[in-house]
């Protein structure tokens, strides 16, 4: 079935994605056989607000499929004539450079980008935005490319081509969609200030192009000096900071801290997991005490693993924490905000659950055991995995920032926590490979040592209760559905 639809100018074009065709075209192809793909989606926008999105910095990385990340190498000139952008792209094992410059700006309307170096002999993408009554925008793109070789692989391969392209703006709209409702629901479009440590990790990567997107000045400290005059140097080892560089900024954003399951437990690794949190966030909250003008909120990284091994507890910001080594790093990580707290400042620990993205994390690294069809139920299957999607993760972070009533430890979980059973039994399905194996606790206790215990033969049932209470809508609290969207396996038939 499709719809038509009237634009502003009164023309009409169909709501559908258009299946695989060839068509011989002069403009800027040279009259040469290609092929087209053409997808559009609704949005619950102002076509302005839409294609303003478009524009800012981060749109790039926040709209890419997270299977497929992209590196940007660089960028200049944004979106407008002229302007030119180096990707380097990752496709399963294979990386390739995609060089694209920018043609046909319309501001509100129309902007091209065309390659100029990358896999295709020639690739032209053309974003349309058209009015819809008041407030509501329709977004086209429409992808004419040609392949290599293209009279005799466009008609063995353009389906192929076509249904992975259908993958990538099913996830790209429907991530825009939702990035524009989260944001635009919060009223208030003043942009604010944000200083982020921990900005090339596993959330702060996802993070800061997000908050980018969505129009806020974002300011990364990073432990390399940086060539980029927005961003700041500081090193928490060396006890480097200058805390002239906080100064002025709303709201400041702590997630930078040693990996914990990159390694074994030693000694010495205990030791880093622990003053590499306990450390940087006193500097932090220290420095934040002694500004002139503090920031108004300061949200510091925890886990959920301040509470310990607890069975099938349901785990409510009330609950104390557990007796494991885990619980005493959080348990200190937390008191360290102490003086920001004292200053005024609101502060909120973030006890973060497991984050589920395919470009790293835990589900980055099981994707590929599960996609050979290995992969297993970890001892009895019985404990409880307390998880949450990578979006969850940001758009959670970005109400706690608008909304000023929350403070203290507030749970990024999603309300509905599945076992290691059927965590692996949801994954196995969405991935299409069978689930059969057990590895048993007795081999985690062997191969991983306290490690293993405590990461993955602990029970932690945790309940967003505060999250909840505030108002906060999860967008995917189903892991079903959320491992469909974070790998492309949603309904791809459109969304508009």
């Amino acid at each position: 079935m499709t719809d038509m639809v009237i634009n502003e100018t009164g023309q009409s074009f169909e709501n559908t994605s258009f299946a695989p065709s060839t068509h011989s075209i002069g403009h800027h192809m040279n009259m040469v056989e290609t092929s087209e793909f053409k997808k559009r989606v609704l949005i619950d926008a102002p076509h302005s607000e839409v294609f303003a999105w478009h524009e800012r910095d981060g749109v790039l990385q926040r709209l890419s499929p997270p299977w497929e990340p992209i590196r940007i190498i660089r960028r200049e000139g944004g979106i407008r004539d002229g302007a030119t952008t180096l990707l380097e792209v990752k496709t399963g094992p294979i990386k390739y450079r995609w060089h694209a410059v920018h043609r046909n700006y319309q501001k509100d309307r129309i902007f091209q980008d065309v390659q100029v170096e990358g896999p295709f002999d020639s690739w032209e993408h053309t974003h349309r935005f058209y009015r819809h009554g008041t407030n509501r925008t329709i977004l086209v793109d429409e992808v004419r490319y040609r392949l290599p070789f293209h009279s005799v692989t466009g008609f063995l391969l353009s389906g192929l081509v076509n249904r992975k392209l259908s993958r990538v703006f099913q996830y790209r709209h429907k991530t825009l969609k939702t990035d524009l409702d989260v944001v635009l629901g919060y009223g208030d479009r003043k942009p604010l200030r944000i200083a982020v440590t921990g900005s090339t990790g596993l959330i702060g990567s996802s993070l800061v192009p997000f908050l980018e997107t969505a129009g806020h000045e974002v300011r990364c400290f990073l432990r390399e000096k940086p060539d980029d005059p927005r961003h700041a140097y500081w090193d928490p080892e060396k006890n480097i900071l200058n805390t002239k560089d906080l100064e002025g900024y709303d709201v400041i954003i702590h997630l930078a801290g040693e990996n914990i399951s990159d390694s074994r437990w030693t000694a010495e690794k205990k030791r880093k997991i622990i003053s590499s949190r306990l450390h940087s966030t006193l500097m932090l909250s220290k420095s934040i005490s002694e500004l002139e003008s503090p920031p108004e909120s300061f949200l510091c990284a925890s886990a959920i693993g301040y509470y310990g091994n607890r069975g099938a507890w349901i785990l409510t910001e009330k609950a104390s924490p557990g007796n494991d080594f885990i619980s005493e790093v959080c348990r200190l990580w937390e008191n360290a905000t102490r003086p920001a707290k004292k200053r005024g400042v609101r502060v909120v620990n973030l006890r973060i659950g497991l984050v589920l993205t395919p470009s790293g994390g835990a589900l980055g690294k099981m994707l590929p055991v599960f996609r050979a069809g290995l992969g297993a139920r970890i001892g009895s299957g019985n404990q409880f995995v307390s998880w949450i999607s990578i979006d969850d993760v940001l758009y959670a972070i970005y109400h706690i920032m608008m909304t000023k009533s929350l403070s203290g430890p507030v749970n990024l979980v999603s309300p509905k926590p599945e076992t290691n059973y059927r965590f692996g039994k949801i994954l196995s399905r969405v991935t299409r490979r069978p689930y059969r194996l057990v590895v048993p606790e007795s081999a985690i206790r062997l191969l991983l040592g306290q490690r293993g215990m405590e990461i993955f033969l602990s029970s932690t049932r945790v309940f967003p209760e505060k999250l909840l209470d505030s108002g906060f809508k999860f967008r995917y609290p189903d892991l079903g559905h959320a491992l469909e969207h974070l790998l492309g396996k949603a309904n791809t038939q459109g969304i508009g």
